[in-house]
């Protein structure tokens, strides 16, 4: 990293405050002390706030998610983004940058500086194992950059989504030293840690405390909106209070994560502009692309592989509801864009946006096509395989709900192929471009003059920490809190902002997801696709099977391979691979998919250990991986509440949301049970007679029909060991229910499980006392009641 860049003439100071040692050792007053105050002798220096070096520019580091390299308006695409453009033809845009093909790996990429294995993240947390590169934790030897900018004296913020904290650790006891606002190195965060969230209606955190979204859905909120709000919020408010101190704001929007969500005044903006397919779609793009210089003119458009279907193929019923989830990923595109332009316009009228480092990058890894062939209406059913429920007819029946809270919609594969014209494959396909090339842009009219040129150097996600480092005149640390740093991985992008033909930076890159492997060196590329991303189960070929590819520096696109005419060249670049792969922690190779879902299998630490869980009332917002597991299995969930005069109403516990889930309330005085399938089927079962007055035991019972995964079973309520009711779920959800509701005791916050409530007036009426969940040969009860004594050793076996 170079010790100062050069800003109009002018040097960055970079390292006179000893800063390779964070935090800054204080030193003491060597003068002489003196016995009075008064003493004209005596004479301390004033105190000094920590601040960075003199011009350090504010930093704005814009991520957006699942974006493929020719979504935008600037890089070719169909979505309208004149705010991308804008910030394009200002800056300097990169049209050779490259990402980790998941969105963990690359946002903890991003945010230390290293690859992606190097600092545990192989793969997103929630399929995290023991092994080193994939741990999901972050080793204390690679301090964030949000860390470091803060022991420098920055004030950092992170507004939007996180994703990188070990799934075992996002309960509200923690532990928060991998949370952004604790061990993350931000001194504020708003936003969620998962991987995506009901953007209606999103489980929202501030700092580690849950809070509620400022408005309903019905009022019109939408998570981007609001994440734009926080950002011009905090900035003015920051710029208020400490107006001499730059600020390092990290801004992860939903957009374009699924679910796919925006009103129709956005998407109907697109109506009849799909219709003539995926296939046309790739040929505009490129054309476009071609046109801008995003793409050279020697660049040829890559086959669609055989795994997608031709447009001409597509069934009738199903042309327009393919469509008409491409106008509401467009709509939802361009909505995300006017959102990311309100903060640009007001970083612009408060007067800091010339002062202030933009960098944005169009996605965390390609279009997504996990959503498989047909897209969906429920984002969980491809993640569970269930893909049979979506028949070409219901999906029809459900296409005007696209885009709506009534569906946890997605696009269909060949839109994501499509949307990552001219390259080969998606997000996860870390072998090919497509999943891994997205484009960047820098503006910084204070740090360079370039105005709308482009920029071809070879680079990756792990240079963005060294640049903002290299352009604020940090130096790298050597030691933070004590701890000796692995060095930085990444390569500052600098010497590129003045001058456009800078030398490579990067000769070597690996790439890693899933098995599907390539290495970049010295123009040369050579890859493996392993697996496809919307098949979750299922035999795979031996990892010594898979049949590599091998690209010439020549070939921009990767169309032609010439792996058959140049053994040699692939053996060479193979080998390379594995001694890549050896030094940042790839190995050992890992293609499990649904199983590293099971911690048991995983190996990664569970919360919850044995068979039973005792929860208390106005435990909420507890996260799948933090709750026992009732999937595939029998179980009980009992709780002992107590009715007022008059009855009760409401939900004594509940898990998952609208889109999947189980709910345990009380309507019309009566105990019911309700089974949400995927937000398809909801099959409740109701209580005989009301719950009389008094402290009473209501318990579930459900006798899983064993066999594979997702099969039925029998469902039984009973109050004070007395059966009240019974029915039968004739399919369960195998996998997950939901990706961002969770499981809430005496409430049901998010999105409501049953119909038969809404949300705002789910609170329980009553006093609960505490709710046990069973499974397994621990939910087999005789007398289908929990004692005293069974409480106590409960209660002792956790200890």
């Amino acid at each position: 990293m170079s010790q100062g860049v050069k800003k109009n003439g002018a040097t960055l100071e970079s390292n006179k405050t000893g800063r390779e040692v964070l935090p800054i050792p204080d030193r003491p007053h060597t003068g002489l002390i003196t016995y009075d105050a008064k003493d004209a002798d005596s004479k301390f220096p004033p105190i000094e706030p920590l601040l960075p070096p003199k011009g350090a520019p504010n930093v704005l580091l814009i991520l957006m998610d699942d974006a493929g390299f020719g979504a935008t308006s600037r890089f070719g695409g169909p979505c309208s983004t004149p705010n991308i453009e804008r910030l394009g033809a200002d800056g300097l845009t990169y049209s050779r940058f490259h990402v980790c093909a998941l969105c963990a790996p690359t946002r903890q990429a991003l945010l230390t500086g290293r690859n992606h294995h190097s600092v545990g993240m192989g793969v997103i947390t929630e399929l995290a194992t023991a092994a080193p590169g994939y741990s999901g934790v972050r080793p204390n030897t690679a301090a964030p950059l949000a860390q470091i900018l803060t022991l420098n004296g920055y004030s950092t913020a992170h507004i939007g989504k996180c994703h990188e904290v070990p799934v075992w650790q996002t309960s509200q006891m923690g532990p928060f030293n991998q949370w952004p606002s604790a061990g993350g190195g931000f001194e504020y965060f708003y936003g969620f840690l998962g991987a995506e969230a009901d953007w209606y209606a999103p489980d929202l955190l501030q700092g580690t405390t849950p809070v509620d979204p400022p408005k309903t859905p019905e009022e019109g909120y939408h998570f981007d909106e609001d994440v734009a709000d926080h950002v011009i919020d905090w900035v003015r408010q920051q710029k208020a209070l400490m107006p001499e101190k730059p600020f390092f704001v990290y801004y992860a929007p939903a957009g374009t994560h699924a679910p796919h969500y925006v009103s129709a005044e956005w998407s109907d903006k697109y109506k009849g502009k799909f219709d003539e397919g995926w296939d046309k779609l790739r040929e505009q793009i490129f054309a476009r692309q071609k046109e801008l210089g995003v793409i050279p003119a020697s660049a040829e458009l890559t086959a669609r592989p055989k795994e997608i279907l031709a447009w001409d193929d597509v069934s009738a019923i199903l042309k327009p509801v393919f469509a008409r989830q491409m106008e509401v990923y467009a709509g939802y595109m361009e909505h995300f864009d006017h959102q990311m332009g309100r903060v640009i316009d007001a970083l612009e009228r408060d007067g800091i946006l010339d002062d202030t480092l933009v960098i944005l990058i169009t996605g965390d890894n390609g279009a997504s096509a996990e959503a498989g062939p047909n897209g969906t209406f429920n984002w969980m059913i491809p993640l569970n395989g269930a893909l049979d429920l979506e028949t070409p007819e219901f999906m029809a029946s459900r296409i005007s709900d696209f885009g709506t809270h009534k569906a946890l919609n997605h696009y269909a594969v060949g839109w994501a192929h499509a949307l990552d014209t001219p390259y080969q494959w998606t997000k996860q396909v870390a072998s090919h471009w497509g999943g891994t090339r997205n484009g960047a842009i820098v503006r910084w009219p204070k740090g360079f003059s370039g105005r709308g040129e482009i920029r071809t150097q070879f680079s990756h996600v792990i240079d963005i920490a060294a640049t903002i480092l290299d352009a604020a005149g940090i130096p790298e640390p050597a030691f933070v809190n004590g701890v000796q740093q692995m060095p930085l991985q990444g390569k500052s992008l600098v010497p590129t902002f003045a001058d456009a033909h800078a030398p490579e930076h990067r000769e070597t890159q690996y790439f890693e997801m899933l098995v599907n492997r390539g290495i970049y060196h010295k123009g040369w590329s050579a890859c493996t696709m392993h697996s496809v991303p919307w098949v979750m189960t299922g035999a795979l070929p031996a990892y010594d099977d898979d049949v590599w590819e091998l690209y010439a520096p020549d070939d921009w696109s990767q169309a032609h391979n010439l792996a058959a005419t140049m053994p040699d060249k692939l053996r060479e670049l193979q080998r390379l691979f594995l001694i890549e792969a050896i030094r940042y922690n790839v190995l050992p190779l890992d293609d499990r998919k649904a199983e590293r879902f099971n911690p048991e299998i995983a190996g990664r630490p569970t919360l919850i250990r044995g068979n039973s869980q005792l929860l208390f009332a106005r435990m909420t917002g507890l996260a799948e991986n933090i709750a026992l597991n009732i999937k595939n299995k029998s179980s009980a969930v009992t709780a002992e509440v107590v009715v007022p005069d008059g009855g009760a109403k409401g939900v004594i516990i509940a898990q998952g949301g609208a889109f999947g889930g189980w709910s345990l309330y009380v309507k019309d005085g009566r105990p019911c049970y309700c089974y949400n399938l995927f937000g398809v089927r909801r099959v409740k079962v109701v209580g005989d007679k009301p719950l009389p007055t008094g402290k009473h035991q209501v318990r579930v019972e459900f006798v899983y029909d064993g066999g594979a995964l997702g099969n039925g079973g029998t469902v039984s309520i009973y109050v004070d060991g007395n059966q009240t009711g019974q029915g039968r779920v004739e399919r369960t959800e195998p996998m997950i229910f939901s990706a961002d509701d969770k499981l809430d005791v005496g409430a049901d916050r998010g999105t409501a499980v049953s119909d038969d409530y809404e949300v705002s007036g789910a609170t329980f009426t009553g006093k609960i006392e505490w709710v046990q969940i069973d499974i397994d040969d621990d939910a087999k009860n005789a007398d289908h009641l929990i004692t005293p004594e069974e409480r106590l050793r409960l209660a002792i076996a956790t200890h």
